[in-house]
């Protein structure tokens, strides 16, 4: 396991991975290339209806310095420059995005054996202050998320999270949105081998008194290919194929099926079929 508790951002996060993360109702497909030098591009099409959408990443490393440059087909540059280790366990994250002027941001990362810190700031007039701690260790950790807008004074932003975690278990429970959604997860490894694992969110909010809950699971047919499947209870049930066809180049196919709906349609395709 890892040492020390993480980033608040690690709190429920295998659970959202397992029931969130690539799926979508479209193709996608993404190939990473390397040059001699080091030098890697990644390229990303995502095929949405008749529309496709499309990306490429370079990424260049020196030393503990890595540069990202995206460019995409609504010809926006993000552009990422990471500064690793500093001093002992800090990270430094400058990032921004052009034409956005407003976009500018840096990020300063801390990772200690019981405490984990982010927070980040706006390059504006009026920026946006961002921060996140946790206290704790990689077995029981509690944290908080903030945000802070400096233009009209007000927090836009107040979580706080717990987590327990063992070898093959992993529990998390956040309250957010100021206190209006309390959200429970749970992510359970079956078979590190055949990387099966089971996963459940519950959300519940406060304003509406409505519940969401979702669980999913995934398991490894092979070292390269991974199957995901997931439901919720509005009936929505999607699943997802990935397959690693190079190192760190894939091809992915998901697609959803709202059974609701399919029922109903049922339902009413017998009652015409039974109607004298």
């Amino acid at each position: 396991m890892v040492k020390g508790p993480g980033l608040y951002t690690d709190i429920g996060k295998k659970a959202r991975d397992l029931l969130n993360k690539d799926y979508q109702s479209d193709h996608k497909f993404t190939i990473t290339t390397y040059s001699p030098t080091g030098v890697a591009i990644t390229s990303t099409g995502t095929k949405k209806g008749e529309l496709f959408l499309a990306d490429v990443n370079t990424q260049l490393k020196n030393k503990n310095i890595t540069t990202d440059i995206k460019v995409d087909t609504s010809s926006n540059l993000f552009t990422t420059i990471t500064v690793d280790q500093p001093a002992p366990g800090v990270k430094a994250i400058l990032s921004l995005k052009v034409p956005d002027q407003r976009s500018g941001k840096v990020e300063i990362q801390y990772l200690h054996d019981y405490a984990g810190i982010n927070t980040s700031i706006g390059l504006t007039a009026n920026p946006i202050v961002n921060f996140s701690g946790v206290i704790g260790t990689n077995l029981l950790s509690l944290g908080t998320d903030l945000s802070f807008d400096t233009k009209t004074g007000n927090f836009t932003k107040c979580n706080t999270g717990l987590s327990f975690c063992n070898e093959d278990l992993i529990a998390s429970l956040t309250l957010n949105n100021k206190g209006d959604s309390l959200n429970a997860s749970y992510y359970h490894t079956v078979n590190p081998l055949m990387n099966t694992a089971v996963g459940a969110e519950v959300a519940h909010s406060f304003s509406t008194n409505e519940n969401t809950i979702t669980v999913g699971t995934q398991h490894s047919l092979d070292p390269l290919t991974t199957l995901k499947a997931r439901v919720n209870n509005a009936g929505k049930a999607s699943a997802l194929l990935q397959h690693e066809w190079r190192p760190k180049s894939f091809f992915t196919i998901s697609g959803e099926v709202d059974t609701k709906a399919i029922e109903k349609s049922a339902k009413v395709g017998l009652a015409l079929a039974l109607k004298p």
